[in-house]
């Protein structure tokens, strides 16, 4: 009985734990990471001998790695000559072998010029250059810092016309040319100052995209420049960036808040075009309290100078003063919500934007900036259902 328990003791004592039971299947896993390592570079390797000229023979039972090497009967040239590991053509037997396949033939044995300026024929190309040829992607690139030289190729991808493959073709068709002269090389090295066009339109580098949002402080114009040397709300951000801005859309010189300046064509277009219809939000201050019959009229809507117009919404903005309302637009009529109290019989103390399609002013004091986050930006490019109106059906 003894014994038995004895046994039984042996058999748990000697049981292994978890953790042992944890690193055993670690090792075997590692071992077999190994293994399948050492299988892919033997299988690398025999592709590598099979382009040197090497063939490769199973033996034995077929098992993987289990392969010998033995040379072609037929002499393969000198640059496939069977090699060590690592080990490749040097640049003299490459020289060589070009110059025994083109012999004197100017167009192609290596340089060449093309409208006086020397160029790279594909074979001439070393492998870093072909692998940047062939890679594809949309780039947007930054002309702060302009570029010295540049692959023609690359140049036009990075004017948004197309990827890096699709403007080799274009090159290559005979569609591009650069100051005057067809190009039909894609890694053709484009100079700063060369004009490249495309089927006849000029192309130009995409800049790098910008996107500020100010608390405009009064006295301030919108305005990138002014004859008259008034401030402008460009002398607020002359330090954020070397690129061009301009304002979406205007404030009055007096008018205060929340105001988008960017770099971004596209987008400034969406954002003040009337078919877009994107959201405003002023505070207006006015000379008197607003009577509750003025609000009704200004949310029905009102026949002006330049046509009729109406709030999306108007209400007061404090239980105790009723000269301080709220209104919501989406009209970029010039001095719209002035000319709506005005119409009335009000005098506009104050006007502050609170809001411009998803934006605030919040965290954001008078005659600040910030950069627009990324999130903000895309919000602002799909036109977020949330802060758009629904075109009247």
């Amino acid at each position: 009985m003894n014994n038995k328990r004895s046994d039984n003791f042996d058999k748990f004592s000697n049981k292994k734990k978890g953790s042992a039971v944890k690193e055993e299947y670690r090792q075997e896993k590692k071992k077999a990471k190994v293994e399948s390592r050492a299988a892919g570079e033997a299988a690398r390797q025999r592709k590598k001998d099979k382009e040197r000229g090497i063939i490769v023979e199973p033996v034995g039972n077929n098992k993987r790695g289990s392969f010998s090497k033995k040379e072609t009967v037929s002499a393969p040239p000198t640059y496939l000559m069977p090699l060590r590991a690592k080990e490749y053509p040097s640049k003299a037997t490459e020289q060589a072998e070009k110059a025994a396949k083109y012999g004197a033939d100017k167009r192609t044995a290596g340089p060449r010029t093309i409208a006086g300026k020397k160029v790279r024929t594909p074979e001439s190309m070393d492998r870093a250059d072909v692998k940047r040829t062939a890679s594809i992607g949309k780039v947007t690139a930054n002309t702060e810092a302009p570029h010295d030289q540049m692959p023609l190729n690359k140049f036009i991808a990075h004017s948004g016309i197309s990827g890096r493959r699709e403007a080799a073709e274009l090159v290559k068709a005979g569609h591009v040319t650069v100051n005057g002269d067809t190009i039909l090389e894609p890694g053709y090295k484009v100079q700063y100052k060369d004009v490249v066009r495309l089927k006849g339109k000029v192309l130009q580098l995409q800049v790098t995209p910008v996107y500020i949002l100010l608390n405009k402080p009064k006295d301030y114009i919108c305005t990138a420049s002014d004859p008259e040397g008034r401030k402008t709300v460009m002398d607020i951000i002359k330090n954020a960036t070397t690129q061009r801005m301009f304002p979406v859309g205007r404030l009055d010189r007096n008018t205060t808040g929340v105001l988008i300046l960017t770099n971004d064509g596209d987008l400034a277009q969406k954002l003040t075009h009337p078919s877009y219809e994107i959201k405003k939000i002023y505070e207006v201050t006015l000379d008197k309290p607003v009577t509750k019959a003025d609000l009704e009229a200004i949310a029905a809507g009102m026949e002006l100078e330049d046509g009729f117009i109406a709030a999306d919404a108007v209400s007061y903005l404090s239980n105790t003063s009723k000269n301080i309302v709220g209104i919501e637009i989406h009209s970029g009529r010039n001095r719209i919500v002035r000319r709506i109290f005005e119409h009335l019989g009000y005098d506009v103390r104050h006007l502050d934007r609170v809001m411009f399609a998803n934006l605030t002013k919040k965290n954001v004091d008078r005659g600040k900036w910030r950069f627009l986050a990324e999130k903000e930006v895309r919000l602002l490019k799909f036109m977020n259902k949330s802060f758009t109106r629904k075109s009247a059906q």
